[in-house]
Order: structure tokens, then sequence, then C-alpha cells
């Protein structure tokens, strides 16, 4: 063995420990608490009870669906202004994109609790104005909009990231020989930014699927998603057995989604390879 070689493994010593202990490890557990009851005996009674869960799975998805595709429209157009404006403004969008960031994710959930409760401030100015107040707290529609708040710079950093790369000779070429602005957004913007769209979505969806928080502040409970269970059977219940097997079937749907979105990406752009 060269000392090279000898040296590589010196240095990636502690990244294998770290990947063994808070990775593998948790991992294994998981699956050990899935396929075993509380006297640590193999079962698979915790697997038949899923399909009593069904409903909320097909919840979290389809919300995790919807904040994902929200967030995909907003942060598009967004993040190419920010590629296509001088160094100082790009770096003044990032930091106002990353801003939010640096708050406790709990402050800024109970922020839009005060801003959408019924006696909240956008009733507040409603009624200011003379218009009827509207019911917003509590619904869908608010868990929807906590998470894409919540994860929207997720979708456009990586979005930016790519287009800021973009070659804008390819651009002005199609812009030269007669394309219209919507002919080179859909056959040379597009394409060229499907990376930084694979990984934003992927970098959106998977937290928002699992999330649990948001949904049982701005849901009130209502509009439980299944990381919500799953805290609740480790939280309250105390059943983990039940809760690492709904932990598992989450885990391979997040898996599964990332792979997905992986076909999609290359190495070169920013892709989330798994």
């Amino acid at each position: 063995m060269n000392k090279d070689s000898l040296m590589k493994k010196i240095i990636s010593a502690p990244y294998y420990l770290w990947a063994a202990m808070f990775i593998i490890v948790p991992l294994i557990l998981v699956v050990y608490y899935a396929f075993t009851d509380v006297n640590g005996n193999f079962t698979l009674d915790y697997i038949k009870t899923l399909g009593s869960y069904r409903y909320i799975f097909l919840r979290s998805i389809w919300y995790g669906f919807l904040a994902t595709v929200i967030s995909l429209v907003i942060a598009y157009p967004l993040a190419y202004i920010m590629a296509k404006s001088s160094a100082s403004v790009q770096r003044m969008m990032v930091m106002i994109v990353m801003l939010p960031m640096w708050m406790n994710f709990l402050i800024r959930t109970y922020s839009w609790m005060t801003i959408l409760e019924d006696t909240g401030i956008i009733n507040s100015m409603l009624s200011a104005l003379g218009l009827p107040q509207v019911h917003i707290i509590n619904t869908a529609g608010a868990v929807i909009l906590g998470m894409v708040y919540n994860y929207l710079p997720y979708m456009i950093l990586p979005l930016y990231t790519v287009m800021s790369k973009m070659n804008n000779s390819l651009i002005e070429a199609a812009e030269d020989l007669g394309a219209s602005k919507m002919t080179v957004l859909s056959k040379v913007i597009l394409p060229l930014s499907l990376p930084g769209v694979a990984s934003g979505f992927t970098m959106v969806f998977v937290p928002s699927v699992s999330t649990f928080y948001i949904s049982k502040k701005l849901g009130g409970g209502t509009f439980a998603m299944i990381g919500d269970v799953i805290e609740m059977q480790f939280q309250t219940s105390y059943n983990y057995n039940l809760g690492a097997t709904l932990s598992l079937v989450l885990m391979i749907l997040i898996i599964l989604s990332m792979a997905i979105m992986n076909r999609f990406t290359d190495d070169d752009d920013g892709g989330v390879l798994i």
C-alpha cells in the first residue's frame, strides 16, 4: 500500500464512521423494529396494518406534489430573473431567498398562524377595507401554503444554479434564427434547465411528503400527514414498531421518487444523485 492510498483512507475514515453511525445504524434499527414485535420476535403484523393508513399516505403524496408544483411555478421565473441579473443583484437576491432560512422553522410556522388566523393580519386588513373575512387557517390550503413557503428556497436555488451556468449563446442563436420567445423557452431554456427542475422537485417533494409540524399547526390536526402519524407513534403512543414500519414505507417511497427524478439529472448540472 503506497502512501497516497493510505492517506486517502485516513482522510475518508471520519466520513465512513459518520455514515455508519448516523445513516447505516439508524436504517438497520428501523428495519429491525418494523419486522419485530415488542418482545423482539419476528412478525408481519405491523406490515399488515399499513392498509389502514393508505389514505394518509395518499394525502401526504398529493399535498407534497401540489406544494412542489406550486413551488416550481413560482421559482422558475424568479430563478431565471436572478440568473440574468447583474452579479451584485444576484448576490442580493440569493441573500433575500436564503434570509428566511436563517430563522427557526417553528417560528416561521407560528408566524403564518398569526397571518392566517380568523383574527389574523389578512382578515384584519379585509375588515378594515370593509370586505368579508375568509377562513384560511386549519384548511388544506393553509397546509400547502406553509409547505410552499418553507421549502420554496430549495426549489429556487437549484434552478438558479443551473440557469446561471446556461450558455447564453444558444439562446442568442435561437433568437437570431427567428425563434419566438415561447419557442426559445420550450426548446432551449427548459431542456437546459431540466436538471435544476429535477433537483428542486426532489428537494421540495421529499420534505413536503414527510412533514409533520406544518400540518399540525396550520391544518389544526384535521389534515394529518404521514409524518404526524409517525411522530405520534414515537412521541405519544410509544409504539416504536408501528412507527418504524410507517417510516420504512415512507423511506421506500422517497427513494423511488428520488430515483425517478434522478433520471433527469447528470453529474455536471447539480442533480440529486443516489
